[in-house]
């Protein structure tokens, strides 16, 4: 009778100890702080990696990283639904204007820099252009390589969709070469993809292509080109060096928005952000630092 008792004693202790873990488990994640972060697909390799070193030094803090553009980030900031939106540009007056609309008080933060590179395929021996010369490829006006010292081949030009922040930058810094009164658009038989890693896939793939993409997604599967910002002025590659020295012209800072009225948590990721640890990242990236913490 003894024997038939106790494994029953035992399978109730461990019934009783599972309970107990399970509780324990619960309240675990019951005392963690969930940061949600959204935005820039420019930005989400980065942010990813700063949220999984991030969570071994806070495991009591979890993030949540997505993309989706920095259009898609800003608005879901102003709608109250995430911590943090990631933008590969500035946030713009009429965002400003709808979240105060909306009780929410958007506070900006440069996280890093990066360089769009403008990029083609190896086989194209094409190897620099002027920023001039890329507007005009982009605004239609230039359609051949030929006219730029390359083959007699059309040239397919390849672009972000307008919710990215890094479509928005590039049309007014290169398409419209900085002129604020400038209203010209791509060219309508430019071909919009919706990542980075599109872009790169089919200018890999495709020797009539033209692209552009922040300098950290760049692979050796396609060819950078060197570029300048005018007559007679040199022909810079985009590099680290480069951008930090203000030689490579299309370099652009990277940004955070959270709200005013932040969580203490929330605060504590954005400090830790700029330390210098979290900075290394940023270069182990292929971007560029902006700050280290002494």
């Amino acid at each position: 009778m003894k024997w038939r008792i106790l494994p029953l004693f035992i399978s109730l202790c461990l019934l009783l100890s599972g309970c107990a873990t399970d509780s324990e488990n619960s309240a675990s994640e019951s005392s963690s702080v969930y940061i949600q972060n959204k935005g820039s697909d420019t930005i989400v390799n980065l942010a990813l990696a700063w949220a999984e070193r991030y969570q071994t030094l806070r495991p009591d803090v979890r993030l949540s990283v997505t993309g989706g553009g920095s259009g898609t980030g800003i608005t879901s900031l102003i709608n109250g639904t995430v911590d943090i939106a990631n933008a590969s540009r500035a946030i713009k007056s009429e965002e400003i204007e709808a979240a105060k609309a909306n009780g929410i008080e958007p506070v900006e933060h440069v996280i890093a820099r990066d360089a769009i590179a403008v990029i083609v395929n190896p086989q194209n021996p094409v190897d620099k252009l002027t920023l001039d010369q890329i507007s005009r490829i982009y605004r239609g006006e230039i359609t051949n390589w030929q006219e730029v010292g390359g083959e007699d081949r059309p040239i397919v030009r390849l672009s972000r969709e307008t919710n990215s922040g890094t479509h928005v930058y590039f049309l007014e810094a290169v398409v419209r070469l900085g002129n604020s009164n400038d209203k010209t658009i791509f060219s309508p038989l430019t071909l919009l993809l919706p990542s980075s890693e599109g872009i790169i896939s089919e200018v890999s793939s495709n020797p009539n292509a033209i692209g552009y993409d922040g300098l950290g997604y760049v692979t050796n599967e396609v060819k950078m080109i060197a570029v300048s910002p005018g007559k007679n002025q040199p022909y810079v590659l985009p590099s680290i060096q480069s951008v930090n020295d203000l030689t490579y012209p299309i370099a652009r800072d990277l940004y955070m928005y959270s709200r005013q009225d932040s969580s203490q948590a929330v605060l504590d990721f954005l400090d830790w952000i700029l330390s210098a640890e979290a900075q290394q990242i940023v270069a182990d990236l292929g971007f560029v630092p902006v700050h280290t913490a002494q």
